[in-house]
């Protein structure tokens, strides 16, 4: 048996690696749409594992590892900073967009695992 840490390192490795892409392909000029992109489908995926009853490795893997890395709260303080200093208008919306994308997207999950 794999070890708690190892299964969750190599979620980190593909949620991290996601992370990346997504930013090399995305264009952020403007508004961070890549950070808005990875909380919102890292909400997601997040609401997926935790309300279909995910548990064990698999859980550590895919909850903790892969969408742990994927989404970055880091990030999205500091992109809402750097929006602010620009327009404090641009920011306040980076802010309620993200916050309301990322909550809408674990509510459609959840109702998503409800009806299968």
């Amino acid at each position: 048996m794999i070890s708690a840490p190892v299964v969750v390192g190599l979620g980190a490795v593909v949620g991290a690696t996601a992370r990346y892409a997504i930013g090399e392909l995305v264009d952020g000029s403007g508004f961070a749409l890549p950070t808005l992109l990875v909380n919102v489908v890292g909400s997601f995926l997040l609401g997926l594992a935790v309300f279909g009853g995910l548990d064990g490795p698999v859980a550590l893997f895919f909850a903790v590892g892969l969408c742990g890395s994927l989404t970055t709260y880091s990030s999205f303080a500091v992109d809402t900073v750097e929006l602010s200093t620009v327009d404090s208008r641009r920011g306040a919306a980076y802010v309620v967009a993200t916050s309301l994308c990322s909550l809408l997207a674990v509510a459609v999950a959840a109702g998503l695992v409800s009806v299968v």
